[in-house]
């Protein structure tokens, strides 16, 4: 299975007598981004491995449970969760993924390494050495690939060609900025990281009824004029988003059985609806129903 779902290589585990994992693979064109979990195990890619079968890609691997020890080009290093590894497939390697008795849980990104528009030697330089992905860029970058495998039943084939452009835009951003390459990124790559990094301040800050465009400029060193033709050159506006992703959070509240005890005004005032009038009239153009019939379906 890890064979034809990531890439050939001798497995071996003293859990083999009951060995319980899974992979969940997410096909993006050339890109397989893959959600895992399974018991401590060894594994290894030889030489002779690599002769037959060399796809010429790289590996990152975000653990999420457990640890990753790899020795790979000379180096011998161990991730733990929350931390990012690069592989590189031309190469041998032999690694360990322990977590005691418990089980090992990781999210896997696949890729050419044509792919990236860096420097080849620069980006050799990151094999084996560990990222930190709990702040700034490593903490966009794993929170997205995970999102992505979680909704992996949800995406179209069109959905697939822009995810797969984007993924490889925030791989680069990330691997960039390890490299202090950022220059070598290509502008619509930037373009592309900067949208997701003020949609997840967005996403933090939806509950305050004070967030504006202004703020969210000062946070990330914009002009509000600049930041509006950034959501322009993406089809939206910025308030536009922001009443969506509102909106999508108490819908969410008003169809779950744990807050129906909640005043609907008091939903709404969660995630930034300051106006009752307001928010009743933007929820019944966006759903059909007003709030309350909306609760009532869904009870």
């Amino acid at each position: 299975m890890t064979a034809s779902a990531l890439i050939p290589s001798v497995i071996r585990s003293e859990h083999d007598a009951d060995f319980r994992a899974s992979v969940r693979v997410l096909e993006l064109g050339g890109i397989r981004v893959s959600s895992l979990t399974y018991p401590p195990l060894e594994t290894r890619r030889p030489a002779s491995m690599v002769r037959r079968s060399d796809p010429e890609s790289l590996q990152l691997m975000i653990t999420r449970r457990g640890s990753h020890r790899i020795l790979q080009s000379g180096r011998d290093v161990t991730s733990g969760p929350g931390e990012m590894l690069l592989y590189d497939t031309s190469l041998p390697w032999q690694g360990w993924a322990s977590a005691g008795q418990a089980t090992v849980e990781g999210v896997m990104v696949q890729f050419p390494r044509a792919l990236l528009p860096l420097p080849a030697d620069k980006v050799r330089r990151l094999v084996c050495e560990p990222m930190p992905g709990q702040d700034g860029m490593g903490a966009l970058l794993s929170t997205y690939l995970t999102r992505l495998t979680a909704g992996a039943d949800t995406y179209t084939a069109a959905d697939g060609a822009r995810l797969a452009g984007l993924t490889v835009d925030l791989m680069t951003a990330f691997l960039a900025r390890h490299l202090e390459a950022a220059d070598r990124v290509p502008p619509h790559s930037r373009s592309n990281v900067q949208m997701l990094e003020i949609q997840a301040f967005i996403h933090r800050h939806l509950g305050d009824p004070e967030l504006t465009p202004r703020v969210i400029a000062a946070a990330h060193n914009l002009s509000v004029r600049s930041l509006h033709r950034l959501f322009h050159d993406h089809g939206v506006t910025v308030a536009g988003w922001i009443r969506a992703r509102r909106l999508e959070r108490c819908r969410r509240d008003l169809a779950d059985p744990l807050h129906h005890t909640r005043q609907v005004r008091a939903v709404a005032a969660r995630w930034g609806f300051t106006d009752p009038a307001h928010f009743s009239r933007a929820f019944r153009a966006a759903y059909g129903h007003s709030p309350q019939a909306y609760r009532r379906l869904h009870q």
